[in-house]
Parts: C-alpha cells; sequence; structure tokens
C-alpha cells in the first residue's frame, strides 16, 4: 500500500465526503493519512509529513485546477489548518440525522484541528464552527 501512496499518479487528498453519507465516511482521509502513515505507522516505513502535505494541498488543487490555491505563496488564496500534531486523533463514527426529511449521515470528527481560517478568517477552532463563511462557490477552474 506504501507504494501505491508514493505513486505520483496516487491521488491523497481527495475523498468522497458526500456523495454516501449514509453509509460511509471518507471526509476522515486528510487526518487518518496524518496520523496513520506518517506519526503512528510502526509496521513499516512511514511517509514524510512533507510529502502528504503536499499531496493533500498543491497537488489535489491542480488536479482539480484551482491554481490558484494548494500553496502558502503571494497571490495564492491562503487556507489553512493549524494543527496539534501530537495531539492530532479521530473521533469515533457517529450518526447524524440532520439532513433534510430526516435523512442520515456519518460524521467523524477529530481532535488537534486548533484553527481553520478561510481567506483570513478563522472558520472553526478548536474544532467548533465560529460562524464566519467566507468562502464561495467554485464553478470551474481557477
Amino acid at each position: 500500500t506504501r507504494e501505491m501512496l508514493l505513486h505520483p499518479a496516487a491521488v491523497l487528498g481527495l475523498a468522497d465526503g458526500g456523495a454516501h453519507v449514509a453509509t460511509i465516511c471518507d471526509a476522515s482521509m486528510p487526518t487518518w493519512m496524518l496520523t496513520h502513515w506518517v506519526r503512528d505507522r510502526s509496521r513499516g516505513e512511514r511517509l514524510p509529513l512533507e510529502l502528504v502535505v503536499e499531496r493533500q494541498t498543491r497537488a489535489t488543487a491542480e488536479l482539480y485546477g484551482l491554481g490558484d490555491r494548494g500553496v502558502l505563496a503571494p497571490g495564492y488564496v491562503a487556507d489553512v489548518n493549524v494543527i496539534d500534531f501530537e495531539n492530532l486523533r479521530l473521533l469515533g463514527p457517529e450518526v447524524h440525522a440532520d439532513l433534510p426529511a430526516g435523512g442520515r449521515r456519518i460524521l467523524q470528527r477529530a481532535d488537534g484541528y486548533l484553527a481553520t481560517v478561510k481567506s483570513g478568517a478563522v472558520t472553526f477552532r478548536d474544532g467548533v464552527a465560529t460562524g464566519e463563511h467566507p468562502g464561495v462557490l467554485l464553478r470551474g477552474a481557477r
């Protein structure tokens, strides 16, 4: 599996975080990559932190044609997670019935995300939404 993840064509930042919300929850994949493959793996070699972050950010943005995202550099849209790497951990999956018509979905939260900053606004602090919504709907490549 490690060899597959290291392949240049592998996409480490793509998860099905919405299409099948009642049966699976792939939204935990980015945290799983950081905790299991980078920090905690005990059988076999770990993946380098820099590689996993690059694949989850720049490489994924490029794949989707989002040329103004994925790196911290002048002229780019900056979306940043501030992570307490040593305390990063996935919590157990939970079923929530909060969709229209009582529809259910599976959520899996994580500890260790201190803040999420989008366009200069803190949107999450310690895993809790702040009520800030600076994002916009993207339709197509940038």
